[in-house]
């Protein structure tokens, strides 16, 4: 891959496939999703979606995803606050096979409508 094209797939901004807060929660309650929390550990802690795991974006590597275990028959979401940071990381789970989407306004979306979190 060219450099240019890397610089390109780190951008925050641009089209991904994206997933509504109200689908992944009814998603995330069938268990047929995989969450990828992309935030700070500490945002992490702070509030997360049940069942979400944590790979903050600034250790996103092939290596770091591969020590998450995800099934690649099983879609994954990847969440942030605002859905900017899970830009890259949508881009490259899709790179390496996976079925990828982004959380549509991010976790601000999931607290807006009062879902579930854990803490801690």
């Amino acid at each position: 891959m060219k450099i240019l094209d890397r610089i390109r797939s780190w951008w925050p901004f641009g089209d991904v496939p994206e997933i509504s807060a109200e689908e992944l929660r009814d998603r995330s309650s069938r268990g047929d999703v995989q969450i990828v929390d992309v935030r700070s550990r500490r945002e992490f802690r702070h509030s997360r979606i049940p069942g979400a795991r944590s790979l903050p974006i600034t250790r996103f590597t092939r290596d770091g995803v591969r020590s998450l275990d995800l099934d690649p028959n099983q879609p994954v979401i990847a969440i942030c606050l605002t859905a900017h940071r899970s830009v890259p990381a949508v881009r490259m789970l899709r790179e390496q096979g996976y079925d990828a989407r982004q959380l549509a306004s991010g976790m601000r979306a999931w607290w807006r409508h009062g879902f579930p979190c854990d803490k801690g």
